[in-house]
């Protein structure tokens, strides 16, 4: 396609407040940004994407995902997959974050903050690197780990990045029961100026990173569950952000999201995947999750008989969770996550000429309660279409040899017989 483009006669949720959403509108995208949103723009040479029977809006941000897991999805164990990380090579990596990459781009996602926790060497994070190139999303490559080797190479990615116009750099500061090493992780982090994303679990721990004057609007929190009310309360006093994995988390035992405690507080969440070898790996299953639960939350108090019940969280706050403030979480400048001109042009075209959301009657709620990945039907990132007409742009059955070889040589590696396409029992 051409450098420039015009998504014509859709339903177009550009989700900036002051622009509003139109019933029928077209989009303008030229050199990577939305020009102009409006009724009856005229194509100027642009090659034309008919939008009439869909639904056009920001990309999708994925706030929190492990790509280099995506070699053992659905495999329904974490602790496993993670074990498995001794047995990759710097090969194993790139096809995993490659893969793990295109399917997120598949399901809508354009932005994903990519946390590394692999053991970091430099053959490994520059086969990471090499993949988020050929995906061609928008990215924050997070690199991280238990122990003190990721600081070396972080400093040499810091050094050395030179221009990655579609990706950035960020610490992974891992959550370690040795506080003094863990707040030496955070201040390394902060002397490179590079954003730190933390997982954080367990009543009073982000209390104490307030206390440390470790928390800022420059972190970003990850899961946020089992925390206590002073835990939130830093959440909100210093500006931090938080990034919810709904499904990931629940499957993999660290409990339910906080999402009435953040609301209360009037703190707006990103939504991440985490890891996909146990839950879905797109965002609307995140976006239905976080609602479900907050619903699930009132009507029990309802049940018990209290009073002064919260608001029922609405899909207008949700897909925002998936959008802007999913933007705003993985650190990345305003105006991502919406469609106001001069924004980037990240976006997604939605089909609603399927049966699963037949009929519309709210396009909103169609995306949040009804849509799934098989509705993305055009996919742009910085202006440039990633998939088009339902198809990747990109070697899939190649992309898919890859990974399944990679999945079955760090299995047998590992020892099992997972990811090899046979039963495991």
């Amino acid at each position: 396609m051409s450098g420039t483009t015009l998504i014509a006669g859709g339903c177009v949720l550009t989700l900036d407040a002051k622009i509003g959403n139109f019933s029928v509108a077209d989009v303008l995208i030229e050199a990577g940004k939305v020009v102009e949103v409006g009724t009856g723009l005229r194509a100027r040479g642009a090659e034309v994407v008919d939008a009439s029977e869909a639904i056009v809006m920001p990309g999708f941000v994925d706030s929190h995902r492990h790509a280099w897991q995506s070699l053992f999805r659905n495999s329904g164990d974490d602790s496993l997959v993670a074990d498995y990380g001794a047995y990759y090579t710097p090969e194993d990596v790139y096809a995993a974050s490659l893969g793990g990459l295109l399917a997120a781009v598949d399901a809508g996602i354009t932005t994903v903050v990519d946390w590394f926790d692999l053991d970091p060497g430099p053959e490994f994070t520059e086969a990471a690197l090499s993949a988020h190139a050929e995906a061609g999303s928008r990215s924050v490559f997070a690199v991280g780990g238990g122990d003190g080797d990721w600081r070396h190479d972080l400093s040499r990615l810091h050094q050395g990045w030179g221009d990655r116009p579609l990706t950035s750099l960020a610490a992974g500061v891992s959550g370690l029961p040795d506080f003094d090493v863990f707040e030496a992780d955070w201040q390394f982090a902060r002397d490179l100026g590079l954003r730190v994303h933390s997982h954080v679990r367990g009543a009073g721990s982000v209390a104490d990173l307030g206390r440390h004057r470790l928390l800022s609007g420059a972190v970003t929190l990850v899961g946020c569950t089992d925390l206590g009310e002073d835990d939130f309360d830093a959440v909100k006093s210093t500006g931090a952000a938080v990034a919810l994995t709904p499904a990931a988390g629940m499957a993999g035992g660290a409990g339910a999201p906080p999402v009435q405690q953040l609301i209360d507080r009037g703190i707006r969440p990103g939504l991440g995947v985490g890891s996909d070898s146990g839950s879905p790996g797109d965002i609307f299953a995140q976006m239905r999750a976080v609602i479900s639960i907050q619903h699930a939350t009132v009507f029990d108090r309802k049940l018990a008989g209290k009073a002064g019940l919260p608001t029922l969280l609405n899909t207008r706050e949700v897909i925002r969770y998936a959008t802007s403030d999913g933007a705003r979480a993985a650190g990345l400048p305003p105006g991502l996550g919406t469609l106001a001109p001069g924004s980037p042009a990240d976006v997604i075209v939605l089909r609603t000429d399927r049966p699963n959301i037949h009929p519309i009657n709210d396009p909103i709620g169609a995306v949040v309660w009804g849509m799934d990945t098989s509705n993305v039907d055009w996919v742009f990132v910085d202006g440039r279409p990633l998939k088009q007409a339902g198809i990747l742009e990109a070697d899939v059955p190649a992309v898919r040899r890859d990974v399944e070889a990679a999945a079955a040589r760090v299995a047998a590696a590992a020892g099992t017989l997972a990811g090899t396409g046979g039963a495991t029992g």
